[in-house]
């Protein structure tokens, strides 16, 4: 999403098809825009670069089909961003919509944000979460969270330069198979 509405060349704000490079300290030529069916096999691969670089590359079963029917069929479960640099892809960004029952209003959940390892330090990961929480303002949502890994101090340094705070006082637990389907009546 531009954030350089008023000399961004580009009318199309609101679809996030910036190319002006004026986002957030971003220079150089960069396209940030939502992905598209086509994408698929980049954001598969970059899903799997994540994966990798966490140390969960056993976890990754993504495929082709799932994300055609999650992103982009008749009711998506997520959105992703893609951000490429001088025409290559270099990080994408996937967040849903959640609901807070204490603020009674809606909110927005980071899955992943990642920028492959030489695309970083230049801007290219606040302009994703930036468009992020542009998509995420614009949907009425009020707040933006996500998680990162403990050792992650990289990632860490990144989210607080920016205001981010860690909520320590809670735990994030998980239902898998077989035992969520264990669990229904």
């Amino acid at each position: 999403m531009c954030q350089n509405r008023n000399s961004c060349g580009n009318g199309n704000h609101a679809s996030g098809a910036c190319t002006c490079g004026g986002h957030s300290r971003v220079a150089g030529d960069i396209n940030l825009r939502p992905a598209q069916p086509g994408d698929i096999p980049t954001l598969l691969a970059l899903v799997g670069e994540l994966a990798a670089y966490e140390g969960l590359g056993h976890e990754f079963e993504a495929t082709a089909d799932l994300f055609k029917e999650h992103f982009f069929g008749p009711n998506p479960r997520a959105r992703a961003l893609l951000v490429f640099r001088n025409g290559g892809p270099a990080g994408f960004a996937v967040w849903y919509p959640t609901y807070s029952t204490f603020a009674g209003r809606p909110g927005a959940f980071v899955e992943d944000l990642y920028v492959r390892p030489p695309a970083r330090r230049q801007g290219l990961g606040r302009a994703l979460l930036a468009a992020v929480a542009a998509d995420a303002c614009a949907a009425g949502c009020t707040r933006l969270e996500w998680r990162t890994l403990k050792w992650n101090d990289t990632a860490l340094g990144f989210y607080k330069s920016f205001g981010a705070e860690t909520l320590s006082e809670w735990l994030t637990l998980r239902l898998n198979e077989p035992h969520l389907s264990g669990l229904t009546p």
